[in-house]
C-alpha cells in the first residue's frame, strides 16, 4: 500500500515553515488520506486533473490489487502530491475520538443458494428383534459364537479367501466406503452413493439392521470411534454427521462449505473426542464433537489441491496426509506445520491408504496401478523394495487394506477383482473375480483369520472365506 505524507499543524517546531504556519510530515493510511482529499475535492468542486497510469504491479501476484497489469493498466487521476506544479498544502481537522467508517459487508444475495445439508435426519430398524432377552441391542458382542471376539489377536495368522459366503443387497447405488465395528467386527457399517449408511450383521442371520438417513448427496467416508457407539459420516452435500450406532440418532453436525473427502477419529482415548477430515478446498480440519456447530479448533492449510487421505502414526502423536498435488506431508497432531514433505517428480496422487499393524510402515493406492510403501517412522522415506503390482486402478479412488497379522495386502481393481499380495516377497498369491464393475471399497475382518468384505459400483456387498 502506498504511502501518503501531508502537512498538520505543529506549534512547537522551528522547522517546516509554510504560510499556515509551522508543521511537519506524517505518513498516513491511504484509506483516512482518500476520505481526505474527496472531502476536499467535493468542497472546492472540480480541479484540473493530470491522467496518467496505474503501476504496473507485482508479476508474482494473480489476482488483487497489486495483481500484475502490465501495459494494460487503466489509467488514473493524478493525485494532488504528485502533481509538478506547486505544492498545495490542506488543513484537515480530525476529532480525536473520530472512528474511520467500516466499508459494508457485501451480500449474499448473489449466492443465496439452498442449503443442501437441510434434510431431516432420520433411521429405521429392519432387523428381526431389537432387543434380545436380556434387553441387549446389537451393540452387545455375541459370545455363543465358535470365535472369541474380545480376546488377544496376536497370534492370529491370516490367509486369501477363496470362495463368496454372503452377499449384501439393500444399497441401490455404489458402495464408497466398509467399516467392521472395532475390535469386534461383530457388525459392518456401510456407506453408499445413495446417500444412506447402513449397518448389517456380521453373524447369525447377517440381516440388514438399521439405515441411517439424513444425507441428500452421496456420502463419501464413514469411520468409527475407538469403541463404536459413534460414527462420522461425510457427503457431497458438504455436511459432516455424528451418528449414535446404537439408536441412529443425529447427534451433531459440522461443515466448513467444503466437501469431505476423508473423515478419521483420532484413535487416542484422551483425544477421543476430536476428528480429522481432509477437505476439498486443499485444507485438513480439526473438530472437537463436544462444540457441535462451531468452527474447526485447528486448520493445517498446505496442500495445493483437495485432499485424499489422513492416516495416523507414531501411536497417534502424528498423521500423514496426501492429495491431488502429488505430495505427501507429515504432520504433529496439533500443529499445523508440516514436519515432512515429499514431493517427487515420478509421484501420482496417493488416493487410499492402510496403516501396517507394526506401526512402522503405511500403504497408499497410487493412481499408476501401484500399491507405494512409506515408512510412519521419524523419516517417512519411501520403501523402493515394497511395491506390489498387477491390478489396475487407474481412475477410481480404490481401497488398500493389509490384513491384521501384517501378512497380505488386499486391493480392489477396476476390472472387478479383488487382489492378494504377500507383504514380505510382493508377489500377487489369489485373485478373485468379485464383481463386473470396479470394486473400489475392501476391508478385512479384525478377529477372522481368511475373511473379508469388498463393495462394487453395482452397490452389492460381498462377504468372503
Amino acid at each position: 500500500m502506498p504511502i501518503y505524507k501531508r502537512a498538520v499543524p505543529k506549534s512547537t517546531s522551528t522547522k517546516g515553515r509554510v504560510p499556515t504556519g509551522y508543521a511537519e510530515e506524517i505518513a498516513i493510511s491511504e484509506f483516512s488520506f482518500r476520505s481526505a482529499h474527496r472531502a476536499v475535492e467535493t468542497n472546492s468542486g472540480p480541479a484540473s486533473k493530470k491522467r496518467k497510469r496505474e503501476g504496473k504491479g507485482d508479476t508474482s501476484v494473480v489476482y488483487g490489487d497489486e495483481a500484475y497489469k502490465g501495459p494494460w493498466a487503466k489509467y488514473e487521476e493524478e493525485r494532488p502530491d504528485a502533481s509538478s506544479g506547486s505544492e498545495e498544502e490542506v488543513e484537515v481537522e480530525y476529532e480525536e475520538d473520530e472512528i474511520a467508517p467500516q466499508p459494508v459487508a457485501p451480500t449474499k444475495a448473489g449466492t443465496a443458494y439452498e442449503e443442501t445439508g437441510s434434510a431431516k435426519e432420520t433411521t429405521e430398524f429392519h432387523g428381526s428383534e431389537q432387543y434380545d432377552y436380556q434387553g441387549r441391542t446389537y451393540m452387545h458382542i455375541p459370545q455363543d459364537l465358535d470365535i472369541d471376539l474380545r480376546g488377544d489377536i496376536s497370534g492370529l495368522k491370516n490367509y486369501a479367501p477363496k470362495k463368496l459366503i454372503h452377499t449384501y443387497k439393500s444399497h441401490t447405488k455404489s458402495i464408497t466406503q466398509l467399516r467392521f465395528f472395532p475390535s469386534a467386527g461383530h457388525l459392518l457399517l456401510s456407506a453408499s452413493a445413495d446417500s444412506k449408511v447402513k449397518l448389517w450383521d456380521v453373524y447369525h442371520q447377517r440381516e440388514l439392521l438399521r439405515t441411517y438417513s439424513g444425507h441428500t448427496k452421496s456420502v463419501v467416508d464413514v469411520d468409527f470411534n475407538y469403541d463404536g457407539t459413534h460414527f462420522l459420516s461425510g457427503s457431497y452435500d458438504r455436511q459432516m454427521k455424528l451418528w449414535d450406532t446404537e439408536t441412529g440418532a443425529c447427534i451433531s453436525r459440522f461443515s466448513t462449505g467444503a466437501t469431505p473427502h476423508c473423515i478419521r477419529f483420532n484413535p487416542s482415548l484422551d483425544a477421543a473426542h476430536e476428528f480429522l477430515a481432509g477437505m476439498s478446498d486443499k485444507k485438513i480440519v480439526q473438530f472437537d464433537t463436544r462444540t457441535p456447530g462451531e468452527s474447526p479448533v485447528q486448520e493445517y492449510d498446505h496442500h495445493l489441491g483437495p485432499v485424499n487421505t489422513v492416516t495416523f502414526c507414531d501411536e497417534n502423536r502424528r498423521f500423514i496426509t496426501t492429495s491431488d498435488d502429488k505430495s505427501l506431508r507429515a504432520w504433529e497432531y496439533g500443529i499445523p506445520v508440516p514436519i515432512k514433505f515429499i514431493a517427487e517428480p515420478y509421484m501420482y496422487p496417493l488416493v487410499r491408504s492402510s496403516p501396517h499393524p507394526s506401526g512402522k510402515y503405511v500403504a497408499f493406492q497410487s493412481s499408476d496401478n501401484q500399491i507405494v510403501v512409506y515408512a510412519s517412522t521419524e523419516r517417512f522415506r519411501q520403501n523402493r523394495k515394497k511395491g506390489f503390482r498387477g491390478h489396475n486402478n487407474a481412475g477410481y479412488a480404490i481401497d488398500v487394506a493389509i490384513s491384521p497379522d501384517g501378512g497380505l495386502v488386499m486391493s480392489g481393481d477396476s476390472g472387478g477383482y479383488v487382489c492378494f499380495w504377500d507383504w514380505k516377497t510382493c508377489k500377487m498369491w489369489h485373485k478373485i473375480k468379485a464383481s463386473d464393475g470396479a470394486v473400489v471399497a475392501a476391508m478385512w475382518h479384525p478377529r477372522e483369520s481368511s475373511k473379508v468384505v469388498t463393495g462394487a459400483l453395482d452397490g452389492v456387498i460381498k462377504y468372503w472365506d
